[in-house]
């Protein structure tokens, strides 16, 4: 029954809004491309915001997270800039970066009334090879996950497919924080757990938009929320990486939208 009722509020979309998605998502490629060459040792996080932030203006849409978020502590970038020990929701403040880090950047869009959504983890100069490794992982853990979306498939094929390959090499899966639908709203159903078990969870059909997006942790997959409201730390402080895609479900498998 509950899978039911969650079904009922699940947004398929028409090819019309797969199609404004899909130049929403290719803005959010865009705007990676634009960012990555700055990406580098000496470049504060705001500045980054600021490239962000006008390059998506320039081409017509609204940041989707700028505002975002409870009246009394709306988030305050266009982008999240999660850096090292930070899981997600990274204020883009004026950190300096430095050789060694890594900074998960994720970035939203509104165009035409639909969202999209997407965050990679990007290395500054030469990391320790376990921080690679941790990269690699997530990245991998990602494409593992968009391997199993096609009609027929259940959300619990794409969190067992992110849990057993991260957790077989040692990380730690976040469980708090996870994909969503979207569509003409940031987050809607259904919830994208990055663990869970094979052939459990909502099947998956045609029309359905998504983000898959692991969040692993070198160390434990504990969090913390710091006293900002928004970010969320590791709870033994060691690294964390994530990669996220948007993807719709298609009649033969599924399409990326934000490559």
């Amino acid at each position: 029954m509950l899978g039911s009722d969650v079904m009922s509020r699940v947004s398929l979309k028409s090819a019309r809004e797969i199609e404004i998605m899909r130049r929403a998502g290719a803005l959010v490629a865009e705007t990676f491309r634009v960012l990555e060459p700055h990406v580098r040792a000496g470049v504060t996080l705001k500045d980054l915001d600021r490239l962000a932030e006008e390059f998506i203006r320039k081409n017509g849409a609204v940041p989707a997270y700028l505002g975002y978020g409870p009246k009394h502590n709306p988030f305050p970038g266009t982008i999240c800039a999660s850096v090292n020990e930070v899981i997600c929701h990274g204020i883009p403040d004026g950190r300096v970066l430095k050789e060694g880090d890594i900074i998960g950047v994720d970035i939203g869009v509104l165009l035409d009334g639909y969202y999209g959504d997407a965050c990679t983890t990007y290395t500054v100069g030469a990391v320790r090879p376990e921080v690679q490794g941790l990269v690699d992982t997530t990245r991998e853990a990602l494409h593992a996950a968009l391997d199993v979306v096609r009609p027929g498939a259940r959300v619990g094929d794409i969190g067992h497919a992110i849990q057993t390959l991260a957790e077989g090499r040692g990380y730690g899966v976040v469980r708090e924080y996870t994909g969503h639908g979207i569509g003409k709203r940031l987050h809607e159903e259904p919830t994208i757990h990055h663990w869970g078990a094979r052939y459990t969870g909502l099947k998956l059909q045609p029309g359905m938009v998504f983000t898959i997006e692991p969040m692993i942790n070198l160390g434990v997959p504990d969090t913390r929320l710091l006293p900002d409201g928004w970010t969320v730390i590791t709870g033994d402080k060691q690294p964390s990486a994530q990669f996220e895609h948007t993807v719709v479900v298609t009649p033969k498998g599924h399409e990326i939208l934000t490559l």
